[in-house]
């Protein structure tokens, strides 16, 4: 068994990070059974792992299993990954399902794979997950992932939204927590490094150049160089939202006495 160092310093940073975004979104309650979903990533394998050693820890009865979609993509090998979850104790389901060549044949030439190929993992794991009777879904979306997806929405949607730290899925079958919701990806990425465990590439979406989102990633990373703490204001105004500052008509009215509405 592959021992981790799980508290080197950066490590305990990044579960206490994990346990905040738990406690403040009230992620986890007793009894709860969760289904991380994992892609063989370095995001949901961290997550995985420190979440084992938060449920060591915890006040609190849980339990979860990883979950991983085999999407049929050439050259997926998730042989040394299975080892890998075994060597720590958790418990990994892989589902096979080629959803790899409907999105290479409904994908039109030049387009991206993103958004079609997580519409169909996300069906596929939901289901998995209702069928089985887990009650939430933990993703591996960190923080740098919610601010790109913010400014995305700005940019291209013209609308102001984010990735919700919790929320019910469109089928209001599950929830969906996020607990990497404060972790930065930076620090996802040298931990990755240090306990180098086995990682999947992606040689669907991660085969494709001039993705919107890394050009956000590129934006940030520029503007990091003269605002070095940006990333944390960003995730800080996240939560700290002033309705009445802003035009949604919807949200306030101001028609009248200019009180938000109900």
């Amino acid at each position: 068994m592959k021992e981790l160092n799980l508290e080197i310093p950066l490590a305990v940073k990044v579960r206490k990070q994990i346990t905040r975004g738990l406690s403040e979104y009230h992620m986890i309650n007793q009894g709860d059974k969760i289904m991380v979903a994992v892609s063989g990533g370095k995001d949901s394998t961290v997550l995985s792992l420190l979440l084992k050693e938060i449920q060591k820890k915890a006040e609190i009865d849980f339990s979860f299993e990883a979950v991983m979609l085999d999407q049929k993509q050439p050259g997926f090998d998730a042989r040394a990954f299975q080892a890998f979850m075994a060597d720590q104790q958790i418990k990994l389901t892989i589902l096979e399902e080629d959803t790899y060549s409907i999105v290479k044949e409904k994908t039109a030439e030049g387009g991206t794979y993103c958004s079609l190929c997580s519409r169909l993992r996300r069906g596929i794991l939901y289901n998995y997950a209702h069928k089985h009777q887990f009650n939430k879904i933990a993703l591996g979306h960190h923080r740098d992932d919610m601010i790109q997806t913010f400014l995305l929405n700005i940019f291209y949607s013209g609308k102001l939204a984010s990735m919700p730290p919790k929320l019910y899925s469109n089928d209001h079958r599950n929830i969906v927590i996020r607990p990497l919701t404060f972790v930065a990806e930076s620090d996802i990425v040298e931990l990755a490094r240090d306990w180098q465990f086995p990682i999947i590439p992606c040689n669907l979406c991660g085969s494709q150049e001039g993705l919107k989102r890394e050009r956000m990633k590129q934006l940030l990373d520029d503007l990091e160089k003269e605002i070095p703490d940006i990333r944390k204001s960003m995730i800080n105004a996240l939560t700290n939202i002033e309705l009445s500052h802003l035009l949604d008509k919807k949200l306030f009215d101001f028609s009248g006495e200019s009180k938000p509405l109900d």
